[in-house]
């Protein structure tokens, strides 16, 4: 067999296993672990766009980033990824099926199933 012949092998290799449910999903715990190490990774790369810019994209905010984006500082000051100082957060990593449920928390979403 070529070397080359990765597709068969991954297919040769993956036959054995069971197919999932399709109602099974990843945990909440995982997601949440996922989304956090992702906007991590993208903050290294640069600046997040600012909380205005988010909801003129159509985001909708949580209700603690709705009070910074309100609030009379800089558009800079609005870029910071709150969620790393909400309590939504760590219950979403550490939890499943957190007790968290205000609108627009990407947390309180991966919680819902």
């Amino acid at each position: 067999m070529p070397a080359h012949d990765w597709d068969g092998r991954f297919s040769r290799m993956l036959g054995d296993l069971p197919e999932a449910a399709p109602e099974e999903t990843a945990s909440s715990r995982l997601k949440a672990r996922v989304y956090s190490a992702l906007v991590r990774a993208q903050q290294e790369t640069g600046p997040l766009q600012s909380l205005t810019k988010c909801e003129e994209a159509g985001r909708g905010l949580c209700m603690w980033e709705k009070l910074v984006q309100i609030s009379p500082i800089g558009e800079k000051a609005k870029e910071p990824f709150l969620c790393w100082t909400c309590h939504a957060r760590v219950l979403g990593e550490h939890i499943e099926k957190a007790p968290i449920w205000w609108a627009h928390c990407p947390y309180a979403d991966f919680q819902k199933r």
